[in-house]
């Protein structure tokens, strides 16, 4: 017995959020299925703003050069130029829905600036942005009569017309859910299903992102013949707080706009030694800019310098920021910030048009599980949050579209079998797995690699897949085991696409060509 819907949405980040409300607005019946609760995502680790041009000073043509520089000439200018154009009036929908932006004290929207960017064009609320907004979405999806929701059901696979051998052009049909609660895989079919699963920073040993950032959308697209590119594009987070018994805690870009300035453990700002926009060049830049200077010294991190910024702005601006550093024995406005690059964003992912279609009539995606061609090689900081809200709504709008002129009669899907499998008494070969896929490909496929690295990458992580295929089908499935099933698939295509990029740019650097090949455009790998 199946559970019908008209629209399934997958995540419960500010895409499949944004999505899910505007679709339920004209009528249609909708599902979100996420893994955990409502509430966690990406975006609600979300810490800097959302970019978008709304002041007299800006204008949409100097956010696209500063996006498209960022990009390192791989974006898609069309694609750059149509969701940057839609910015203004989306963060004017969110405002609608409840967002309180931060403003100054004459009432304006208060705007920040982070690297890459020529304005000031960061909208932001404090330093807890993309909870703001996750909140105020989840409060429209709780009053919406036309919205269920199921927390802590972990999809597993899509059921399409070419798995179950139906003739004619491949569709999707629907999808097997796990509830974790009950154990039990839920059939639930509609024909049409937005992937809104966020990134994959935990194939990474180092990420800024949370425990279900594991790649899960793309490894579904993958899997049912999907096209993935730009895989090799990801991006470090340059400062994230350094320690060696926590997780990597984010300190925003943002920061360094207001005038923190990197330095190495000699006390010296090195950033100009890089690049002439010192501490606010794009993230790529940085990042390997900290890489360096931590190989050359052999130091663990380097120091962010805040100490200059008032103490006022530091708690007005940073308030969370701010008191988790000092729950570290470290006070902004006297000490520095010990910090490192982590896993922070994937650039790459499925390949989408600009109305969230993918190759799989039905299947849409969008934020980052998406690749959309806005940020080429580079993302430019805070056009993420942005381009989730805008390719969310436009996703909506070719749903509507795409279920109108839809004429294919229901049918009846297969209930999951689990068959003779049994549950696992090997759990520990799970653990050594994640472990080893995780340190794996932070030591070889980190922010510089070679292709040495990257094919003993490729060795050890196709062991791994053959390992976690083989049980897959002689265990019973739970989260865990489906996690790290898509955690290493995904980091084989990281690999994959690395090894098609015989050049550096962007966030791709590698030590055997370092020079860029303009004849290269994107990666592609597909089934």
């Amino acid at each position: 017995m199946s559970q019908s819907y008209d629209v399934i949405v997958i995540g419960s980040g500010i895409a499949g959020l944004s999505f899910a409300l505007k679709v339920a607005e004209t009528g249609q019946r909708v599902a979100i299925i996420t893994k955990k609760n409502s509430a966690e995502s990406n975006t609600n680790y979300a810490q800097g703003g959302i970019a978008a041009v709304t002041s007299q000073t800006d204008n949409v043509e100097m956010h696209v050069a500063d996006t498209l520089d960022a990009g390192d000439g791989l974006c898609d200018e069309a694609a750059v130029r149509e969701i940057l154009t839609d910015g203004a009036a989306s963060i004017e929908e969110l405002a609608q829905r409840g967002v309180a932006f931060t403003q100054l004290d004459d009432g304006t929207v208060s705007l920040g600036k982070e690297g890459g960017h020529s304005q000031r064009r960061i909208l932001h609320v404090k330093d807890v942005t993309g909870k703001a907004i996750e909140d105020a979405l989840l409060h429209g999806i709780a009053t919406s009569p036309n919205i269920e929701t199921f927390e802590h059901h972990f999809a597993v696979e899509l059921i399409t017309a070419a798995k179950l051998h139906q003739s004619g052009a491949d569709r999707v049909l629907g999808l097997y859910a796990l509830n974790t609660k009950t154990e039990q895989v839920e059939t639930f079919q509609s024909s049409v299903v937005l992937l809104a699963t966020g990134g994959i920073g935990q194939v990474y040993q180092y990420t800024t992102n949370p425990f279900i950032a594991t790649g899960d959308g793309i490894a579904m697209a993958y899997r049912a013949g999907v096209e993935v590119r730009n895989m090799e594009f990801i991006q470090f987070h340059p400062t994230a707080f350094y320690s060696r018994d926590s997780d990597r805690f984010l300190i925003s870009e943002a920061v360094r706009g207001e005038g923190a300035i990197l330095r190495n453990l000699a006390g010296e700002a090195f950033m100009a030694r890089y690049d002439e926009r010192k501490d606010l060049a794009p993230r790529d830049i940085v990042a390997r800019a900290i890489d360096s200077e931590m190989k050359q010294s052999g130091a663990r991190h380097v120091w962010l310098d805040t100490r200059d910024i008032p103490l006022k702005k530091l708690h007005d601006h940073f308030p969370n920021i701010y008191d988790f550093c000092l729950k570290q024995g470290i006070a902004l406005e006297k000490d520095m910030i010990p910090v490192v690059p982590a896993a922070h964003y994937l650039c790459g992912g499925v390949k989408t048009n600009l109305s969230g279609e993918t190759s799989l009539a039905g299947l849409y995606a969008c934020g980052e599980v998406a690749c959309t061609g806005l940020h080429g090689a580079n993302r430019l900081a805070s056009n993420s949050l942005l381009e989730a809200v805008v390719m969310a709504n436009r996703g909506a709008a070719a749903v509507g579209e795409y279920l109108q002129a839809s004429t294919a009669a229901p049918i009846e899907l297969p209930t999951w079998v689990d068959g003779d499998v049994r549950d696992s008494d090997e759990r520990v070969v799970l653990l050594h797995n994640w472990d080893e896929v995780k340190r794996t490909m932070w030591d070889y496929v980190g922010i510089v690699r070679s292709t040495k690295r990257l094919e003993r990458a490729r060795t050890r992580i196709q062991t791994l897949d053959r390992e976690i295929t083989d049980y897959y089908w002689n265990f019973k499935v739970d989260e865990s085991l489906l996690e790290l099933r898509n955690l290493i698939l995904v980091a084989g295509l990281v690999v994959e696409c690395a090894l098609q990029r015989k050049e550096s740019r962007g966030l791709h650097y590698t030590l055997d060509h370092i020079q860029k090949d303009d004849a290269l455009a994107d990666s592609e790998v597909s089934i």
